[in-house]
């Protein structure tokens, strides 16, 4: 990863609004070609973090770099990136021809160009046939490709997304997501985008940077942050998992023994024990664990005490001790039981399944 090119540097940024910290000083880098996603609840800083790459907001310390040049002193329209907001921005007196030639008619462009370009970026959203209609003749998900036609028209370096899908319906905000990654891999172009939405960054990234508290928790793939979050805000914030305080009985490079709150003695994976530390905190995912003819690992025994069927999946919560489990069970077959509340039911886990986290 390291020797690719650079799209975005963020070098010791801070941001404060009077006497509120909103983020608090983060360094990475966003890479050429790359699908980036900024994720966190609201107010952790991820806006913040967009709104000063575009230049909307000035950092309080440190440096933005866009491809090797530093861009603080570019206003909004000098710097090679366009922005895409949730609420898409289109002039609503225009057509969507109109709308996407504005940037592009201020930029001086010849009006030949201009209409080349048009064309090209209404044909790459598969707008077209509607380029004489207006924003308000549209559908959210069509109003949401003129805003991105719009956005790239002007062939930026970067393009950003500010939640862009959040004011779609669910169906309509999963086609958006494939339509949004095949754009960038169609463009190649550097995307950086912000939700709170964990499925959606789980789905469209390259990579993830789950910011929390105004400062970054983890960044890697989804895969990473997923199966090996770095603390418990990121197993907490991506996807459901059992939170277990554990004893550290000993530490072994990336492997830790310790000892749950049922009394059971295992080792599990670890990268964030600091030397000497006795209490940690343990995850362990709900789909990682099996229900009774699937159990195998480690063995427990508890009794369900809720059920949530959600299609796909039966959530279940079981009472093991003073414990309660939250276990997923994939309903693979159309007559899949639902097992009954008050029924004693065996779980079983692999340790390989568990991690260790960070403080």
């Amino acid at each position: 990863m390291e020797s690719r090119k650079k799209a975005v540097e963020i070098r010791q940024v801070s941001k404060t609004f009077g006497t509120f910290q909103a983020l608090e000083t983060v360094s990475l880098d966003i890479y050429d070609n790359e699908f980036f996603t900024l994720l966190g609840p609201s107010g952790c800083g991820k806006t913040t973090l967009l709104r000063m790459i575009a230049g909307f907001e000035e950092p309080t310390t440190g440096q933005i770099v866009l491809h090797g040049s530093d861009i603080q002193s570019l206003p909004p329209h000098k710097r090679r990136v366009n922005t895409v907001f949730q609420s898409y921005a289109l002039f609503p007196h225009m057509t969507l021809e109109q709308n996407v030639a504005y940037g592009l008619e201020n930029l001086r462009w010849p009006k030949d160009k201009v209409r080349a370009r048009v064309a090209e970026m209404l044909d790459l959203v598969h707008m077209s046939k509607f380029a004489r209609r207006r924003p308000q003749q549209l559908s959210g998900g069509q109003r949401q490709r003129v805003a991105l036609a719009r956005a790239l028209a002007p062939e930026p370096e970067v393009l950003l997304l500010d939640e862009p899908l959040s004011a779609l319906d669910l169906k309509l905000r999963q086609a958006m997501r494939e339509e949004l990654r095949a754009l960038q891999r169609q463009t190649g172009l550097t995307f950086v985008f912000v939700t709170h939405d964990q499925e959606e960054a789980l789905d469209m990234s390259d990579r993830i940077c789950v910011l929390g508290d105004g400062r970054i928790q983890q960044i890697g793939s989804p895969r990473e942050v997923y199966e090996n979050p770095a603390n418990r805000f990121v197993a907490n914030f991506i996807g459901e998992t059992n939170f277990f305080d554990v004893d550290v009985l000993s530490v072994e490079g990336d492997q830790a023994k310790v000892r749950t709150p049922m009394g059971m003695e295992l080792t599990a994976t670890q990268k964030h024990v600091r030397p000497g530390q006795k209490q940690a905190t343990l995850s362990l995912r709900p789909e990682k664990i099996g229900l009774d003819d699937q159990a195998s690992g480690q063995i427990l025994s508890g009794t369900i005490t809720s059920t949530n069927y959600l299609g796909g999946f039966t959530h279940y919560v079981v009472r093991v001790g003073d414990a309660d489990i939250r276990v997923s069970r994939r309903n693979d077959l159309s007559d899949t039981p639902t097992l009954a509340e008050g029924a004693t039911v065996k779980l079983g886990f692999s340790p390989a399944a568990t991690r260790v986290l960070g403080q």
